[in-house]
C-alpha cells in the first residue's frame, strides 16, 4: 500500500519540482499546484454538479416509486433504472470527482514527507546512505532512527548544519539542496515544521485553525446552495461538520506544508463552488434547458418550408368539401330523427283514438 502512495508522490513530485524551479519557493509552488489541479478537475466538478442537479430533479418521482413499490424491491429497482434512463441521469456520475482528490492529497503528502526521492528524485540508495551516516552522529541520531518517517524532512530542514556530514552528495546536488532547504519559508511560516510541538511564536498553530475555518466555510456554503444537502438528516448531516475536525488533527500532527495545501485547496474549492453554482446551479441549468428547447423548436420551425398558393388552395378546398359533407350527413341524420318522431306521434294518436 505504501508503495502505491509513494508512486502518486513520485508522479506529483515532477509537477511540484517544475513549479518550484519557476518560482523558487515551495509554498508558492503548492499554491500553483493546487490551482492547476482544480482547473484540470473543473470539468469533472461541473459534471458532478449536473448529476446532482439531475438527481434532485427526479427526487420526487423517486419517492413516488418507493411508495408504489414498497413491497417489491426488484420492481422498484427496475422502474428506477428506467427512470434514470428516461431522464438521462447517471447515479454514479459524481463519484469520480469525489475520489480523485484522495490520491492527489496522498501524493502531495508523500512528496512533502519524502522530498529527496519524490521531488528532487535522488536515488533511494543515496538517500539511505545519507540517513545511515546521520544515524551514527551523536546529538543528531535521534532524528534519524531506523524507520523514522520524517528523516528526509529533517535532512532538508537542517541541511545547513548537516552539510559537513553529507559528503555523499555531489557538488551540484549539495548546491541544489542548499537552495531547496530555504524554499519552505512562506509568509513567515516554516512549512517543514509541525504545529504539534512547535513554539507558539512560530504561528504554525494558525494553519490547523485555518483548516477548520475554511472546511466549515466550504461545507456551509455548499449546504446553502445545494437543496439535496439541506435534506440530509441524522448522521450524514452532522458528519459534514465533524469530518473537518479529522483534517484539523492531521494538519496539527503533520508537516505544515500538508495543512497549508488543505487550506489553499479549500479556499480554491469555495471559489470553484461559487462559480459552479452561478453558471451550473439548478436554476441556471433549468434556464439553459428551457433555452435549448426554445432553440430546437425555432430550428424545427425554420426547417418547415412555406406552402405554395396552389397547395394552400387545394388544402382549403379539401377542408371545405369535408366540412360540407359532414354538415350534409348531420342534416340527413336530423331529418331521419324528425321523421321517426312524427311516426311515433301518429301511432300514439291512432292508439288513443281507437281507445
Amino acid at each position: 500500500m505504501l508503495s502505491i502512495f509513494n508512486f502518486f508522490g513520485n508522479i506529483l513530485g515532477y509537477l511540484l519540482k517544475a513549479l518550484y524551479m519557476i518560482v523558487r519557493n515551495y509554498g508558492i509552488a503548492i499554491i500553483l499546484f493546487t490551482i492547476i489541479t482544480k482547473i484540470l478537475m473543473f470539468p469533472l466538478s461541473v459534471k458532478q454538479q449536473k448529476s446532482t442537479a439531475a438527481q434532485g430533479k427526479i427526487s420526487q418521482k423517486q419517492k413516488e416509486l418507493q411508495q408504489k413499490y414498497a413491497n417489491n424491491r426488484a420492481k422498484y429497482n427496475e422502474e428506477l433504472q428506467a427512470l434514470y434512463q428516461k431522464e438521462g441521469v447517471n447515479p454514479a456520475g459524481g463519484c469520480l470527482t469525489t475520489l480523485i482528490p484522495f490520491p492527489i492529497m496522498i501524493g502531495l503528502y508523500y512528496a512533502v514527507v519524502f522530498p529527496l526521492k519524490n521531488v528532487l528524485h535522488y536515488s533511494t540508495d543515496l538517500v539511505n546512505q545519507a540517513t545511515s551516516v546521520l544515524r551514527n552522529i551523536p546529538g543528531v541520531s535521534e532524528n534519524f532512527s531506523s524507520g523514522s518517517f520524517y528523516s528526509e524532512i529533517q535532512i532538508v530542514k537542517h541541511y545547513g548544519s548537516l552539510k559537513p556530514y553529507l559528503t555523499m552528495f555531489s557538488a551540484e546536488q549539495s548546491a541544489e539542496l542548499d537552495t531547496f532547504s530555504r524554499s519552505f519559508n512562506l509568509f513567515g511560516f516554516d512549512l517543514l515544521g509541525t504545529p504539534r510541538g512547535s513554539a507558539f511564536s512560530t504561528l504554525l498553530w494558525i494553519i490547523p485553525v485555518l483548516c477548520l475555518v475554511t472546511a466549515w466555510g466550504q461545507q456551509f456554503y455548499m449546504t446553502r446552495t445545494n437543496p439535496a444537502m439541506q435534506q440530509q438528516q441524522g448522521c450524514m448531516k452532522y458528519a459534514m461538520y465533524i469530518l473537518p475536525l479529522i483534517t484539523v488533527y492531521f494538519a496539527y500532527t503533520m508537516p505544515a506544508a500538508i495543512g497549508f495545501y488543505w487550506v489553499v485547496s479549500q479556499i480554491t474549492g469555495i471559489l470553484q463552488t461559487i462559480i459552479i453554482h452561478k453558471y451550473y446551479g439548478p436554476d441556471a441549468l433549468c434556464a439553459k434547458q428551457e433555452a435549448s428547447r426554445a432553440v430546437l423548436r425555432l430550428m424545427e420551425e425554420e426547417k418547415i418550408q412555406p406552402l405554395s398558393y396552389a397547395q394552400q388552395k387545394q388544402i382549403e378546398e379539401k377542408i371545405y368539401h369535408t366540412a360540407n359533407q359532414t354538415n350534409t350527413e348531420k342534416s340527413g341524420k336530423n331529418q331521419k330523427k324528425q321523421e321517426g318522431k312524427k311516426k311515433s306521434n301518429n301511432a300514439d294518436r291512432y292508439i288513443g283514438s281507437k281507445k
